[in-house]
């Protein structure tokens, strides 16, 4: 996986396409299986040229993270600077100080580069992003077949307390009713067919002229 190193501007003398790359946006309720189908995706199929959109955060680095790895991290000044500056595609403060964002010069970069960015984002984020770049970008809503199935992997897990599960389920429910907002909405039922179904979604996306 390929990701910026610095939240500067890109190198000078970069080998850079000259075709921007396009954009996918994937969205969903936690435990629709989403980044097992995005990461399936980015490791089987290189012919796609998919390379992830990293987002920055206020909240420290944990474990073995690094800075323009897993995240950017942002101080919440740093952060609220950049917010007043409008350099965020997408952002969200999830609770005091507790902020998360895409900014819009490091996807620029990426696409200058000829890559095709890949959003994993919350569905506002994924609304935002969409609004932003238009028939630039596919936005794709994977869903669970249902609550109940929902609760099951969730369950199943074994991450979460009963009260945890709760919540996620409640805000699974809320995020439900964003799908008729994406492009395109994938029931993950089957975790093979809906690999096989978000590979054709995104390869005939990336085909269009």
């Amino acid at each position: 996986m390929k990701n910026e190193e610095s939240l500067g501007t890109a190198s000078e003398g970069c080998p850079c396409s000259s075709e921007k790359g396009k954009m996918i946006i994937v969205s969903a309720p936690s435990g629709s299986g989403k980044s097992t189908i995005v990461n399936w995706l980015m490791e089987t199929h290189p012919e796609l040229n998919l390379y992830f959109s990293v987002s920055c955060t206020s909240r420290p680095p944990r474990g073995t993270e690094q800075n323009g790895v897993e995240y950017f991290f942002l101080t919440p000044e740093e952060f609220r600077e950049k917010i007043a500056r409008g350099e965020f595609l997408e952002y969200e403060e999830v609770y005091e100080d507790r902020f998360y964002g895409t900014l819009k010069e490091l996807v620029e970069t990426q696409r200058a580069q000829g890559e095709n960015v890949v959003f994993d984002v919350d569905v506002k984020g994924g609304c935002s992003i969409k609004q932003h770049y238009g028939d630039e970008a596919l936005s794709l809503f994977i869903q669970p077949p249902s609550i109940e199935e929902l609760r099951r992997r969730l369950e199943k897990r074994g991450t979460d307390s009963s009260e945890d599960i709760e919540k996620r389920l409640a805000k699974a429910s809320y995020e439900l009713t964003f799908a008729d907002k994406f492009d395109k909405v994938l029931v993950n039922d089957d975790l093979d067919v809906a690999k096989a179904e978000a590979l054709k979604i995104v390869t005939d996306f990336l085909g269009q002229l």
